[in-house]
């Protein structure tokens, strides 16, 4: 049984929003064997409750009604810290941290990481290798930029995150619909921007994302993972590979970019998620965001090393040092999220039994019948499924991944029709509400 501070008497540490239990239980969990917790949120808690000392029920995306709920907190319990992991909260948490002056990114850094074509001024005046990019707000802009930089090329949202949005154009052709599709998404609580899409030059090579912090001056990597995305010309993350032993742990070239990159962004008191492309020219930076990652990253870490990414966030939210753990044996360890082959809606998911596949951990549907499922640029991030496997070796590790993948199972029919001009369905997994619970 876990075992928490003590939650009568003294400070807290104030979460803001909870998420998905199923994505995001494990960090709150770990942050309240750290310290007591107190939830800001827009509902009553159900499953948070065992980790909180308390909860004061708010609207979260409003920066004005979480600092007067703060102060009214303050007024029976010390504030020791604010802690996010949504990434549509960031900003507004940002407030709080700026109001109690406690440590942590304020709004300012957090917009540095939000606002990825201020993010590119500011990493490009301080020389951090990344993507020319250009913000536009119409297609003839879009076009002008694509003159300059060639193609291959990437547009993306400004302000969104989790790949959504985001087409890849090899060529002029397909350049007007690519900015129709990445002008289109948006998301409940995410800033909106006049030049709202990105143009940018096509990084090519793997793609990784790294959790860690600037601490004194110099970045520390939590978890670094290997990415797997599919569906071109889009960018679905259909998985994620933690291998503790990845020598890009130690990589100069790499460490040095994400040291200056996080100076340059005043990204400093909070573990960030950082997303870098390993070209042939070198690495270069995509984006920051001023968050634990997603996707189960975090906690594929946690399996591959032993590292407990909800407390080790606490501990950055309070200004306590972020130690890792020396593990006495570690692995690697894996996600594999399964897409339908098609739009559709569901009829029934069949996931493996955890003792049916060696090194399964987890096998989880996302759905249940009857949700729609579309593929992009018609929805993003629709997942019926996901698996995770452990591994002793990186080659294991897949090998398992694709049995697991392969035992995940969907019986659907076609899925009700759009009208022509429908925007993109944004779809956060898991769709099913029993399944959020």
């Amino acid at each position: 049984m876990d075992s928490f501070p003590e939650r009568a008497n003294g400070g807290v540490l104030v979460v803001v929003g909870s998420g998905i239990r199923l994505y995001r239980e494990y960090l709150l969990a770990g942050a309240a064997r750290e310290h007591p917790l107190w939830l800001f949120d827009t509902d009553e808690p159900t499953w948070q409750s065992p980790y909180l000392a308390g909860f004061s029920r708010v609207n979260t995306s409003d920066p004005e009604a979480l600092v007067a709920a703060a102060r009214d907190l303050s007024a029976v319990r010390r504030i020791d810290g604010v802690f996010c992991f949504s990434e549509a909260l960031v900003e507004p948490a940002a407030a709080l941290v700026e109001e109690f002056g406690l440590s942590g990114m304020g709004s300012e850094a957090v917009r540095n990481c939000r606002d990825k074509s201020r993010t590119r001024t500011l990493l490009a005046s301080s020389g951090v290798g990344q993507p020319r990019s250009a913000a536009v707000s119409s297609y003839d802009e879009a076009a002008r930029a694509a003159d300059e930089f060639g193609f291959p090329l990437v547009l993306k949202p400004r302000g969104l995150a989790g790949s959504l949005g985001v087409v890849l154009v090899p060529e002029p052709a397909g350049l007007f619909d690519a900015y129709r599709e990445a002008a289109a998404p948006n998301y409940p609580g995410v800033p909106t921007f006049e030049a709202s899409v990105l143009v940018e030059e096509y990084a090519d090579g793997p793609e990784i994302s790294v959790d860690g912090l600037l601490a004194d001056g110099v970045y520390r990597p939590l978890v670094l993972a290997r990415k797997k995305v599919a569906m071109e010309p889009y960018f679905e993350e259909t998985g994620h590979l933690v291998d503790p032993c990845d020598p890009l742990l130690s990589s100069g070239e790499l460490l040095t970019l994400l040291t200056d990159a996080h100076r340059a962004l005043g990204a400093t008191g909070a573990i960030t998620h950082t997303e870098v492309r390993l070209t042939a020219s070198g690495p270069r930076l995509i984006e920051v965001n001023a968050r634990l990652g997603g996707g189960l990253i975090p906690f594929l870490g946690s399996l591959a090393t032993g590292i407990d990414p909800g407390r080790c966030g606490a501990r950055a939210a309070l200004g306590r040092p972020v130690e890792l753990p020396v593990a006495e044996s570690r692995q690697v360890a894996g996600i594999h999220f399964a897409y339908p082959p098609e739009d559709c809606t569901v009829e029934s998911v069949r996931v493996p039994d955890r003792d049916a596949l060696p090194g399964l951990q987890q096998a989880i549907s996302l759905v249940t019948p009857g949700d729609v499922l579309r593929l992009p640029p018609r929805g993003y991030i629709s997942r019926y499924a996901y698996a995770i496997c452990v591994a002793d070796t990186v080659a294991a590790c897949r090998e398992r991944l694709a049995l697991a993948g392969a035992a995940l199972g969907l019986e659907h029919r076609p899925a009700p029709a759009l009208t022509t001009d429908a925007e993109p369905e944004l779809v956060w997994a898991p769709l099913s509400p029993g399944a959020a619970r």
